[in-house]
């Protein structure tokens, strides 16, 4: 049998308190629902995890940890982008091919993160506070420094520009598109996915456009 860590009691209660919390949401998430889905009573997952507060915040922890990784680098590359306007674009556009990525990979931390859009886990309100707020706004502070350095887009919301790029990344990652026959069409359908990358390098460059 193995030993290693992510095998025990409790990577096995993240694992399916991440599952769980991203499909149905924190509010209907009991910490039974989770013993029941591993295996376990409710006072063993208490004793490895807390109670559901702590569990939850774990989780949302863990989610911002592997976002922050991706964005973390894909902000480093755009920093040092050339200095032009066509270089800056085109990082900027590479910066969000790297988060579009990171949604369609990791799936659970869009849906967490929507779940919250939704008021889920209201009185966990600091989370916001603790993650994304910090990590939206580092973005936000480098897209403005590059935008700057470039001479381009001086009258872009830039915060808005951010949050853009997040709800739709996150949004076309959960529930895709509905063609004109009512069928929903996700980022497994490849060219329904290019489509969708290419409009967002559209409302990107359409955004700058209109703030050379």
């Amino acid at each position: 049998m193995s030993t290693r860590s992510e095998d025990g009691p409790r990577e096995r209660i993240l694992a399916t308190a991440t599952r769980l919390f991203a499909e149905r949401g924190y509010d209907a998430t009991s910490t039974r629902a989770i013993g029941d889905a591993v295996g376990l009573n409710i006072a063993t997952v208490a004793y490895h995890v807390g109670a559901k507060p702590e569990l939850y915040r774990e989780v949302m922890r863990r989610a911002h940890l592997a976002q922050r990784e991706v964005v973390t680098e894909a902000v480093r590359r755009l920093h040092a982008c050339g200095p032009s306007a066509e270089e800056t674009r085109a990082a900027l556009l590479a910066f969000v091919d790297a988060y579009l990525s990171f949604c369609l990979s990791h799936p659970e931390v869009p849906a967490l993160w929507m779940r919250r859009w939704l008021a889920e886990g209201s009185d966990l309100s600091d989370i916001e506070t603790e993650f994304a707020g910090p990590l939206v706004a580092e973005v936000a502070t480098t897209v403005q420094q590059v935008l700057a350095r470039a001479g381009i887009g001086a009258g872009v919301d830039v915060e808005m520009l951010v949050f853009t790029i997040v709800w739709t990344s996150h949004s076309f990652g959960q529930a895709g598109v509905i063609d004109p026959a009512g069928r929903r069409l996700g980022p497994l359908d490849l060219p329904v996915l290019e489509r969708f990358r290419r409009h967002l390098h559209t409302v990107v460059n359409g955004v700058l456009d209109q703030h050379p």
